[in-house]
């Protein structure tokens, strides 16, 4: 794993072939990564430098600054950061780089400008495909309110996530009047665009114990024996294992990073060796991931209530075109909102997050068997799409309700007072309530909708939609909605939180297999 190269656009043909023409896309959901420095400095006895000098935005970070008592006016000090650390004498000592740089210094795991430009150069990849060869997000836009942004508070992926977002709508494609876009963060302890096994302790417990049965049946194998071969000599307790210090992960993490930049950050050539590489990846992802392939409860606290979160945003589209999107008062600008911040509007979701965010959702549904690790600048789409041959204009049967500027002001609230008591039970309720527990109506509403994944722009495969009936006729690839929720019900957790506090004593692997993707 390093830099992912992306494929050239897809070409006409594919095109054709990929979209066809009676499936209308309603949503895009992204997920994505980018390059960064090591989480740790590691290996300074094999000369690789601690203080990477490639963040060169250190040199022109900016901070909103109150410039009055009174709240009213705001502005901005444009700053350099530079690092300091302790000396040989534990004196103040402000840390260089290779090259005795001062104001471009990483910290650790932070977002390089390789990252920068990978990540703007994605943003630009998604714009021309869902912008200028499919035209389905507008060339110019007047306002974020169709489009969802939510980071992990790592500032690597907020960073990250504002570039992508900077790549797909340039100042040149949003208005003058354009408002600050609203990028959503949540707290560390409720995070969930990760595995959050710091916060989460069974999580914690199942990940410790699947990465103890990889070091069992890795440490003494004959792949075990070639890496303590090359590496030994330069590892701190003079041996290579799952569980070393620094932990193989940790090596594959070192050089992965040095990979993906400059010559003054390489490693002696006996690191990239091709043979010891592909072992490292291979132990990797088993150890990281084989517990969502296993384990239904591996899956629903590692990932669950992030695959929650994404169905919820197709089922709140596919009511929108049951329902116009008029559930309730209050969006944003003085729009018909939905009460949850305008969610049923949404048209493309951008998250930024991390390799384990998409190596764990890929695997939870079956759909990354025989990969590597991920590439930096990886990423991840969900698409929705309807089946414009046998979607009726209003498969739900509501009223489609006028704009209420048009109608008379008592009869357009009460209208709008119908129209929430018929439809008030379906958003929430078809969101997190298993399939198998939908009304007829309910159900109703999802079909002739499906979804596929492309992941780094290859179209991914979820067993659970080859059977039939699950999948658009002649591609597996595109899955029912109803089968996706399906699947993803399985492992979502209706209390995360709770759950993840239960079964603390419990065993942590299935009594018998639990296969993802079904």
């Amino acid at each position: 794993m390093t830099t992912l190269i992306p494929r050239e656009p897809y070409t006409e043909e594919e095109l054709t072939r990929l979209y066809p023409k009676h499936l209308k896309l309603r949503l895009v959901q992204v997920v994505r990564q980018r390059e960064r420095t090591p989480v740790s400095a590691r290996f300074q006895n094999a000369g690789l430098a601690p203080n990477w000098p490639y963040c060169n935005a250190a040199r022109q970070l900016k901070a909103s600054i109150l410039a009055t008592p009174d709240l009213t006016k705001w502005d901005g000090l444009t700053y350099r950061r530079r690092i300091e650390k302790f000396g040989d004498d534990d004196g103040p000592v402000v840390a260089t780089g290779p090259s005795g740089e001062f104001d471009s210094i990483c910290k650790p795991g932070e977002l390089t400008d390789v990252g920068r430009q990978t990540t703007l150069a994605l943003g630009r990849r998604l714009r021309h495909l869902y912008v200028d060869q499919l035209g389905f997000m507008p060339k110019l836009i007047s306002d974020s309110d169709m489009i969802y942004l939510r980071a992990t508070p790592i500032p690597r992926a907020l960073e990250s996530l504002q570039q992508a977002f900077w790549g797909m709508y340039p100042p040149s494609a949003r208005t003058a009047d354009f408002p600050s876009p609203t990028i959503l963060t949540r707290a560390p302890q409720d995070e969930t665009l990760y595995p959050n096994d710091g916060n989460c302790r069974r999580y914690a417990h199942l990940s410790r114990a699947f990465a103890q049965r990889a070091a069992d049946h890795w440490n003494e194998s004959d792949d075990m024996e070639y890496l303590n071969k090359i590496f030994a000599k330069w590892m701190p307790d003079g041996k290579v294992a799952v569980d070393s210090h620094p932990r193989l992960s940790g090596l594959m993490d070192t050089i992965n990073a040095t990979l993906a930049h400059g010559p003054a950050t390489r490693l002696p050539k006996e690191f990239y060796d091709s043979k010891a590489r592909a072992i490292i990846d291979k132990i990797g992802v088993e150890e990281w991931y084989a517990g969502y392939l296993e384990s239904a409860e591996y899956r629903m606290l590692g990932v669950g209530a992030l695959a929650g979160d994404i169905v919820t945003r197709m089922t709140g589209s596919v009511e929108q075109n049951g329902t116009d999107g008029l559930i309730a008062v209050g969006g944003e600008n003085g729009r018909l909102g939905t009460g949850r911040g305008g969610e049923k509007d949404i048209k493309l979701a951008l998250s930024g997050c991390h390799d384990t965010t998409l190596a764990s959702l890929l695997s939870a549904l079956g759909a990354f068997e025989g990969e590597k690790w991920p590439p930096f600048t990886s990423h991840i789409a969900f698409e929705l799409f309807t089946d414009g041959k046998t979607t009726r204009d209003n498969p739900s049967g509501a009223d489609s309700l006028t704009p209420l500027s048009s109608q008379g002001w008592l009869s357009s609230v009460f209208r709008l007072r119908d129209s929430i008591n018929r439809h008030a039970s379906k958003p929430e309720a078809i969101a997190r309530k298993p399939i198998d527990e939908l009304n007829d109506e309910q159900k109703k509403i999802l079909r002739d909708h499906y979804v596929r994944i492309r992941y780094n722009d290859k179209i991914m495969q979820v067993p659970g939609c080859k059977a039939e009936g699950k999948h658009l006729e002649g591609d597996t690839s595109f899955c029912t909605l109803e089968a996706f929720k399906s699947i993803v019900d399985k492992f979502t957790p209706k209390n995360w939180k709770h759950t993840c506090a239960s079964n603390l004593d419990s065993p942590a692997f299935p009594t018998r297999p639990e296969p993802a993707g079904y």
